[in-house]
């Protein structure tokens, strides 16, 4: 049997070949539950990760207009367009998007984001002052 502790990958797909072959005597179920709860919070990073991307561009879009372009633009709505896609296809997310927590988190996330590419210190505000239907409707461009 495969170790779970030095090769996940080879583990996994033993696991998997146990299952398709219905020999559940041999499944690892306490790694077997943790890498099922792994996968939910995989989904959960990667739509905070989108959402702090999307607010850093955002912040730059407001703060830095000469530098517009559309590189920015793009960005900006490719991550609309995958934050959507994430919640269709994982409703569960939903709650997030009325969640405080993980608004300040993806605020202050976001602004260090944009604080680190632009070199513009101090000047965002504390916690985002736009709401969540602004900040995913494809016709906002903050001003």
């Amino acid at each position: 049997m495969q170790s779970y502790e030095t090769d996940v990958i080879a583990w996994a797909n033993e696991q998997a070949a146990f299952i398709r072959s219905g020999r559940f005597d041999l499944l690892d179920l306490e790694h077997i539950a943790d890498e099922i709860e792994d996968v939910g919070k995989s989904e959960q990073r990667e739509f905070e990760n989108r959402m702090a991307v999307l607010l850093a561009h955002l912040i730059k879009w407001r703060y830095q207009p000469s530098h517009r372009g559309k590189s920015w633009e793009r960005t900006i709505k490719d991550q609309r367009t995958m934050l959507m896609r994430r919640l269709s296809k994982t409703p569960s997310l939903k709650p997030n998007l009325e969640n405080l927590d993980f608004w300040s988190e993806s605020w202050a996330d976001a602004a260090r984001i944009a604080e680190n590419e632009t070199g513009i210190l101090n000047v965002f505000p504390e916690s985002c002052p736009w709401d969540v239907d602004q900040i995913m409707n494809p016709e906002f461009w903050p001003e």
